[in-house]
């Protein structure tokens, strides 16, 4: 029999730093724990080393779920330093081809697979209904559900084709907020036929077509529990469970965000996630050895305590076992570039005539990204990079590009001659005309290009 301890460890997907395998890291997964999440500081050091570093932890736990963000467009990791070969949601959902949609999942899961990564933390499946969101904006197929959840189906199906477990987020929906929760605790303030007419159809769609996890989200819906957010919440996870039938892995978002374990810590926001309903505990990025521990002696202690069960624990880590025995076998998909580039064409919107660009410079206002994209490559290289507020040179027509300028009131537009919008395209009252992309990605620079080039631009 499993001892109680091990269990505590094999529900637990932590993260450290670095390309190479940390020593304690390699004794915690030969102990059982259940997994490793990839960010950027792992991938940095390109394919090669993240097949090294995924056959190092398998080494020390060939059971062991490595898992990584990889959305495509905006959210890349394996991408960090170049940006993504593919197109990310929002474009996909734009360009309206859900051949393109399965292909560009399986391009992605094939490369996951090559690099030993088998759990990919996508898709989306957040209804992107509030403009101002700060958080899922383009990493949404769109705003209205049957078209999302399509394509959420169509995302599904080629990831998992690859060999790759995909994992729709953030249940029961983030779509609607204004805040972050990496940050604070948002609130959906829906009823339950709003719930079931708009958050909860791409998360159908996913269970549908045989997605193996979904991830849990921090936000608190009144409608289903005034009090704990989704990822501690039993009647949340109760919901996925018995009213969309899903049967497969709840994942937990990241434990160390603010809207999971502000004012409680991580330890015992396991503890809750676990009690609720959540089979595999994301923990965090740059998870200290001692907060693993941690988090394990919380849960044994709550086992001890009646808090827990220890059948809840056996039940998790048999899902998480399941989920590893049902992957497909890993098929090599390669990007098809030039399907690539004309899906961005298609996502791109021109509003207004673009001008004589021939001596144009390009100008970025450097604007932070949301915590869930991180700091990577975005719009076309620039010739100025200036900060929110500040004027742009004049004298030569300005491209300006930038990122949800809509919900930044410090980003001045005025005397731009173009506005390049990387980011959601909200509302947009100035004069100057506005190109919208749906997201940075390679393809979706090239289309953008092509626009400038058109009207004279010569770079």
């Amino acid at each position: 029999m499993t001892s109680l301890r091990t269990l505590a460890l094999q529900v637990q997907l932590p993260a450290f730093v670095g390309t190479t395998l940390p020593d304690e890291y390699a004794e915690l997964l030969a102990e059982g724990l259940g997994g490793v999440c990839y960010f950027a500081t792992n991938t940095s050091d390109g394919p090669a080393a993240v097949a090294e570093l995924s056959a190092a932890i398998r080494a020390a736990n060939p059971r062991a779920v490595i898992a990584v963000d990889e959305e495509g467009g905006d959210v890349t990791r394996l991408h960090a330093l170049d940006g993504s070969p593919v197109l990310g949601p929002a474009a996909l959902g734009a360009a309206g081809d859900l051949g393109l949609t399965r292909d560009t999942a399986r391009a992605i899961g094939a490369e996951l697979a090559a690099a030993g990564i088998n759990l990919d933390l996508g898709p989306v499946a957040d209804v992107n209904s509030n403009p101002d969101n700060p958080v899922i904006g383009t990493r949404s197929f769109g705003t209205e559900p049957a078209p999302a959840a399509a394509h959420v189906a169509a995302w599904v199906t080629g990831l998992q084709e690859a060999g790759v477990a995909a994992c729709a987020k953030h249940f029961p929906g983030h779509g609607d907020t204004a805040q972050d929760s990496h940050l604070e605790l948002p609130t959906v303030e829906a009823d339950l036929e709003t719930l079931f007419a708009r958050e909860l159809v791409p998360f159908a769609a996913a269970v549908e077509v045989g997605i193996a996890s979904v991830m849990t989200s921090h936000i608190v819906v009144p409608a289903l529990d005034p009090e704990l957010p989704g990822t501690l919440s039993a009647p949340v996870l109760g919901l996925l469970r018995d009213r969309l039938g899903y049967d497969g892995v709840i994942v937990s978002d990241a434990l160390d965000m603010a809207g999971a374990s502000a004012g409680r810590g991580i330890p015992e926001a396991a503890v809750l996630s676990l009690a609720a309903g959540t089979d595999l505990l994301c923990i965090g990025t740059d998870v200290a050895v001692a907060t693993v521990r941690a988090t394990q002696d919380a849960v044994v202690a709550a086992v001890e305590a009646g808090r827990l069960s220890r059948a809840r624990l056996e039940e998790a880590v048999a899902r998480i076992d399941r989920m590893l025995d049902r992957l497909a076998a890993p098929a090599a998909y390669a990007v098809d570039a030039d399907a690539q580039l004309k899906g961005a064409r298609r996502a791109l919107t021109v509003e207004g005539e673009l001008p004589d660009l021939r001596d144009a410079v390009v100008v970025s206002v450097a604007t932070a990204a949301n915590i869930a994209i991180g700091e990577v490559p975005w719009g076309l290289e620039p010739d100025v990079v200036i900060a929110p507020g500040e004027p742009a040179p004049t004298g030569r027509p300005v491209v300006l590009q930038v990122r949800d300028a809509h919900r930044r009131p410090e980003i001045v537009v005025d005397g731009a001659a173009v506005v390049v919008e990387w980011g959601w395209p909200g509302p947009h009252a100035g004069p100057a005309p506005r190109i919208c992309t749906r997201g940075y990605s390679r393809p979706g620079a090239a289309a953008v290009t092509e626009l400038l080039r058109k009207a004279g631009w010569k770079r």
